[in-house]
């Protein structure tokens, strides 16, 4: 029965990294044009970018597995079921309940590394990425385009014509103080200055115009320096403990948490379920494999956006326990009955 256990657990290995690898894939270049558009916010070198995409890892991870291990149980048992190995093992004397207990034991140790993942692994990464774009911000290391219009420098408007070396060259900023009284300052040439976490723009030759219902007044100037007065919050960085005794307050996070629970009881639940419809007589059974993978799924991440919606953790009990109860009652009645 050992090399049972092993020869299942091999193929299921082999046919869960077909799968999840191009998943895994695919999401990444998902979450890496999502860092990418940062860079209209903020400068960011390559090292940086995938510093920010290893703080998205876990969260790539949260999201593939589930849906990766439904595919690769199906596919495995439909083959093994097209090949007669199933047949063979049921010959020999093995029930279908012990075939498949190697599969429930990868069930539960998914489910352990998806709950462990999402309680502690995605607070902190996703901490890590706020506090690493607040940073940015606050350095204020703006990528100041020259022709773009719609650019903003503290609560300042700005546009600039062009950039040579570190110098900005013919610039125009705009200013609403209130409804009634507007500013505008215009420079020949201008630079960023950084000076104990204090951004300023320094302006040299240059006009500044204030117009308001009654009045326009216009002042010259050979200098002018500009400080980003926008308000700066420094980020609070909390350990996971912390990061959840939160939910007693704020209902998004008690909503977060049952979504990330019943996503990471996936691939325990979904054990039985596959298994009833691809556990299969080849001679008599079609294979139905891509149906019942999409179904599953389906299903089974309705029901967790209908617990982050709606739900609550009586709900979340009665959910799990019913999908484990269904699972169970099709896998005796359409595979264990017989085999």
């Amino acid at each position: 029965m050992v090399n049972v256990k092993g020869y299942i657990s091999s193929n299921f290995t082999k046919s869960f990294l077909t799968i999840f690898l191009p998943f895994f894939i695919i999401i990444s270049l998902v979450f890496l044009v999502r860092i990418a558009a940062l860079t209209s916010q903020i400068q960011i070198s390559f090292g940086e970018l995938i510093l920010l995409y290893s703080y998205s890892i876990p969260e790539i991870i949260f999201y593939t597995l589930p849906l990766s291990f439904i595919s690769a149980l199906a596919n495995l048992l439909v083959k093994l079921s097209q090949d007669n190995e199933l047949i063979a093992l049921y010959a020999l004397g093995l029930k279908s309940k012990k075939i498949l207990s190697s599969l429930v034991i990868l069930g539960l140790l998914f489910t352990l590394l998806l709950a462990s993942i999402s309680i502690l692994a995605m607070p902190l990464s996703k901490q890590f990425y706020k506090s690493f774009k607040e940073e940015k911000q606050n350095d204020a290391k703006l990528n100041i385009v020259p022709g773009k219009l719609g650019q903003k420098f503290g609560n300042y408007y700005i546009y600039v014509k062009e950039k040579k070396e570190e110098k900005f060259h013919d610039i125009v900023i705009y200013n609403r103080t209130n409804k009634a009284s507007e500013q505008f300052f215009s420079s020949q040439t201008g630079q960023l200055n950084q000076h104990q976490n204090i951004t300023s723009l320094l302006l040299n030759e240059g006009y500044g115009y204030t117009y308001s219902e009654v009045k326009l007044q216009q002042a010259q100037y050979k200098t002018l320096e500009i400080f980003d007065s926008a308000q700066k919050k420094g980020f609070v960085f909390m350990d996971v403990e912390k990061y959840w005794s939160r939910l007693k307050n704020d209902i998004k996070y008690m909503k977060k948490i049952l979504f990330f629970t019943f996503v990471s009881f996936i691939p325990l639940l979904s054990v039985y379920l596959v298994a009833a419809f691809t556990m299969i007589n080849p001679r008599y059974q079609n294979n139905h494999s891509f149906i019942v993978t999409f179904v599953t799924t389906l299903s089974l991440y309705l029901i967790a956006s209908s617990l982050q919606k709606w739900g609550t953790p009586l709900t979340l009990i009665i959910a799990i326990i019913s999908v484990a109860v269904l699972g169970r009652w099709l896998f005796n009645t359409r595979v264990a009955k017989y085999f």
